[in-house]
């Protein structure tokens, strides 16, 4: 059996006690990174286990940290938000990802929605009853969330 298991609502260990939730934090901006790192440290439960500032490094650090949520920025040198969320919930299908930028939900790129992401959240819209819902729910119910294709 392994060590955790990942359950709507919660990580659960062995024992069926609760565990945090391990999340990672991809943002090119460090302000931003900062302001999310406090954020995280005041929701009970979540527990930020690194932090990438691109989408190349984003998808390196799932494969080593095992996050069971990240938090990325849509917009970053490299490669984008959108395509490291396919990238990593194609090879990580476990994980949820929730895709951050400024944009208003109207204006967010088309392919935003066929990323494999659970959720869109405007950053100033990160807060701990947010994004515990978001965990609680498997994301956004109203987000669309098509599976990527995996043909390419």
């Amino acid at each position: 059996m392994p060590a955790s298991t990942l359950l709507s609502g919660g990580v659960r260990d062995h024992d069926g006690f609760m565990a945090e939730v391990g999340v990672l934090l991809v943002d090119d901006q460090a302000p931003f990174r900062e302001a999310a790192r406090a954020v995280l440290e005041r929701v009970k439960g979540f527990e930020l286990v690194a932090e990438a500032d691109s989408g190349e490094q984003a998808v390196e650090m799932v494969g080593q940290a095992d996050p069971d949520l990240v938090l990325m920025d849509i917009n970053m040198g490299g490669i984008s938000g959108i395509e490291a969320a396919r990238l990593i919930t194609r090879a990580h299908p476990h994980v949820l990802v929730i895709l951050l930028s400024t944009y208003l939900v109207e204006d967010l790129p088309p392919d935003v929605r066929t990323s494999g992401a659970a959720a869109y959240l405007h950053k100033e819209d990160l807060s701990g009853r947010v994004l515990r819902r978001l965990w609680d729910e498997g994301g956004d119910p109203q987000f669309q969330r098509p599976q990527p294709d995996h043909s390419t």
